[in-house]
C-alpha cells in the first residue's frame, strides 16, 4: 500500500505547532488532540522540527521542570526524516525501525500533506494480512 492510500484512508490533518511555543504548551496539546508528536513549521509553513512525547520526557529529565516554560525549539528534533506520499507502507517501516522514529511527516514536495505513525504502519500491515488470509480461506473453501 502507498503512502497516499493510508492518508486517504486515516486522514491528511497535521497538527502544528510554533518553534516558539513553550514545551509546556505542546505537552497540554499532546494530551488534548491524543497523539504523540506535532510537526514544528515556521511562519511561512516551512516544516522546521518534529516534537514528540519523548522530546519532551528528555527535555524534563536533562533540565528539569524550566524545560516546560522554554520554546520548542529548545529541545525539537531538527533532523527531521520525512516520507513521501508515493513510498510504500514497507519502506516507511523499515525506515522508522531503523532510524528508531515513530512519527514521519508526509510531503508532495515542499509541502506538508499528512503524518504518519508507527501505530498507522503497523495497522495497515495487520489488515493487509488479514485480508490476505481471508482471500486465501475463501479460495481454498470455494473448492
Amino acid at each position: 500500500m502507498l503512502v497516499n492510500q493510508l492518508l486517504n484512508a486515516k486522514g491528511r490533518q497535521v497538527f502544528t505547532v510554533a518553534p516558539e511555543d513553550s514545551l509546556a504548551s505542546i505537552a497540554a496539546l499532546l494530551h488534548s488532540r491524543k497523539v504523540g508528536a506535532f510537526i514544528v513549521t515556521d511562519r511561512i509553513g516551512r516544516v522546521v522540527g518534529v516534537v514528540s512525547e519523548r522530546d519532551i520526557i528528555r527535555a524534563v529529565a536533562v533540565d528539569g521542570a524550566e524545560a516546560l516554560v522554554r520554546p520548542t525549539s529548545d529541545y525539537m528534533t531538527r533532523d527531521v526524516i520525512f516520507a513521501s506520499h508515493g513510498e510504500t507502507v514497507e519502506i516507511l517501516l523499515e525506515r522508522m525501525t531503523d532510524r528508531r522514529i515513530r512519527h514521519l511527516p508526509v510531503m508532495d514536495g515542499a509541502r506538508l500533506i499528512g503524518i504518519v505513525s508507527i501505530g498507522d504502519l503497523v495497522k495497515t500491515k495487520i489488515a493487509e494480512a488479514e485480508h490476505e488470509a481471508h482471500t486465501l480461506k475463501a479460495y481454498i473453501t470455494a473448492g
